[in-house]
């Protein structure tokens, strides 16, 4: 079968459906993706992916939404997939009604993510969730990354039979090294016996860094890594100042690693994740820690809560409050027992749950069964 795939920005592209992709390549399927240009694409592009650039914007501009809407049934049109299947707020909502108006025979979506769940204005909520219910009426197959999510769906009447697949990632990929531990640590001037405390996600203000930032005060023997970039599509508050102020408060203990091709590698240096998030939907970097061996730090809301299980494989703590979060680090920067007991408990956990594998294979089956 032909299936198209869409999603808003290369990033996501790149990050959430090669996998996927992959997967139902490996089944005999024409598999082509669709979103707004950038460079990540370059790498799906090279694993033989065709990749139609789409003006998808993440803004609820009218007139930006109505042209990408028109680019999508055009392709739509023209390639005549058998599958559309959308991701994300916006583009998944644009894809579904340019496929159902183009009279696709399947169309599916998987959310990652509600944006009426999400904090922000009462009236940008609740349309969001009347565009929701409406789409759902037009979805064929619609999945969800969180279970949350799947019974938020059931229960709003969004959609009768929404199916919670989770998210995956390699467990060959991430996983305790050694060895990459000990060059990474010799690449950035790092000890053998530092704690580092790794963020991996992008520089925006939902992710927590304020919080964490001013957490790390409290957090004297330990040095925090940052890894990721902020995209040019992302909104709200630039992270510079609060960066240049951690510069000088917390010196050398800081680390700002930017964007890194080589994440495992990251991963495998460090001695806890954290991820102290105001909203999630099932974050793949959770999942990276859990596979690496490490305990993991995360704000107790939805994504987050599924995968991390209190006290066994991490701590969870209170969005927003630097305070909670200080005191989780310091717990586990003080006890190498601890971290060491969680990080094996953790990648079990990953192991039996976030195969990507076993994950990519359920989507793959939900998808092409209709048919």
């Amino acid at each position: 079968m032909k299936i198209l795939e869409v999603t808003n920005v290369d990033f996501s592209m790149r990050q959430f459906l090669v996998p996927l992709m992959r997967a139902l390549r490996e089944e005999g399927h024409d598999v082509m993706g669709a979103c707004a240009d950038g460079p990540d694409l370059e790498v799906v592009r090279a694993e033989g992916f065709v990749v139609r650039a789409m003006p998808l914007v993440r803004s609820f501009s009218p007139l930006a939404q109505a042209r990408a809407f028109l680019a999508l049934r055009r392709l739509i049109k023209r390639e005549r997939p058998d599958i559309v299947h959308a991701h994300m707020p916006i583009s998944g909502l644009l894809a579904r009604l340019a496929a159902w108006h183009s009279g696709v025979p399947v169309v599916a979506y998987t959310c990652h993510g509600f944006l009426f769940n999400q904090p922000g204005k009462l009236t940008r909520r609740v349309l969001a969730r009347c565009l929701e219910w409406l789409a759902g009426r037009i979805t064929d197959v619609y999945m969800t990354v969180s279970d949350e999510e799947a019974a938020d769906a059931r229960r709003l009447g969004i959609h009768p039979a929404p199916v919670s697949v989770g998210n995956g990632r390699d467990p060959a990929q991430f996983q305790p090294d050694p060895v990459a531990r000990q060059a990474v640590r010799a690449e950035l001037g790092v000890s053998p016996e530092r704690i580092v405390v790794l963020a991996v996600s992008r520089l925006v203000r939902h992710k927590g860094y304020p919080e964490l930032l001013r957490a790390m005060e409290s957090v004297p023997n330990a040095e925090l890594w940052v890894v990721g970039s902020r995209l040019t599509s992302d909104h709200g508050d630039d992270m510079g100042m609060s960066f240049a102020h951690a510069e000088v408060v917390l010196g050398d203990r800081l680390k700002r690693l930017g964007h890194r091709a080589d994440v495992a590698r990251i991963m495998a240096a460090a001695d806890i994740f954290v991820l102290p998030s105001h909203f999630e939907g099932l974050p793949m970097s959770v999942i990276e820690a859990m596979l690496s061996g490490l305990p993991v730090v995360a704000t107790d809301i939805r994504g987050p809560r599924e995968q991390v299980v209190d006290g066994e494989t991490g701590l969870l703590v209170t969005p927003g409050l630097a305070a909670p979060l200080a005191r989780a680090l310091q717990r586990l920067a003080n006890n190498a027992v601890l971290r060491a007991k969680m990080g094996v408990a953790g990648r079990a956990r990953a192991c039996a749950l976030y195969d990507e594998r076993a994950v990519t294979a359920r989507i793959v089956r939900l998808l092409t069964s209709p048919l």
